[in-house]
């Protein structure tokens, strides 16, 4: 049986920020994102998104940086009695060129991906939708009606489909990480 003390083990919160945060991008990049594409209408698909997405970055965000501080280290052959021990452990561990392209390349480059959807793609593709919303009103047609679009719908369309894109490899690119890392972590746990 498991003692109290791995509430104090910094190994336990590494491991349940790094399963919340594939979990959770796993989840609304394959399914919760897909299946409301599917079944909702174009207009309360954009509100959930623009719901959904502000928090889910940040949670994105936050993730990779308590894998930082609380990362295990490797492991060392302990005194007798003692177990294993670990060492470089925490964030200064993290930072040895032993760990770089294994642990500090792929936790940097959640966080990196993320804080740009953060800060960056997801305000700035937001604030197409709004203005596009605003342009369906002066146009007296939706941006996705068939036919033809007046120039600035189509530029907006265009700029929409962009940062959407840019948006969406943004995250691929932080699951390849996550996943990658998932192999290390196996490896050293």
């Amino acid at each position: 049986m498991p003692s109290l003390a791995s509430f104090t083990d910094p190994k336990a919160y590494h491991i349940l920020s790094y399963g919340t945060l594939l979990g959770s991008t796993f989840f609304q990049t394959f399914m919760a994102g897909p299946l409301a594409y599917m079944c909702l209408p174009k207009p309360q698909f954009s509100t959930l998104q623009q719901k959904i997405f502000p928090p889910f970055f940040a949670l994105q965000t936050a993730l990779p940086l308590l894998m930082a501080l609380t990362w295990p280290g490797e492991k060392i052959a302990g005194a007798a009695g003692m177990g294993v021990m670990r060492q470089n452990t925490g964030w200064r561990g993290l930072m040895e060129d032993s760990n770089l392209w294994t642990a500090l390349v792929p936790i940097g480059l959640m966080f990196g991906t993320s804080l740009l959807n953060l800060v960056v793609l997801g305000p700035a593709t937001t604030k197409v939708m709004r203005d596009r919303k605003h342009q369906e009103t002066r146009d007296g047609k939706k941006y996705y009606d068939p036919g033809p679009k007046s120039a600035e719908m189509q530029r907006m369309n265009s700029s929409f489909a962009k940062l959407h894109g840019a948006s969406s490899m943004a995250n691929v690119v932080g699951l390849a990480a996550m996943l990658f890392y998932g192999v290390v972590l196996g490896e050293m746990l």
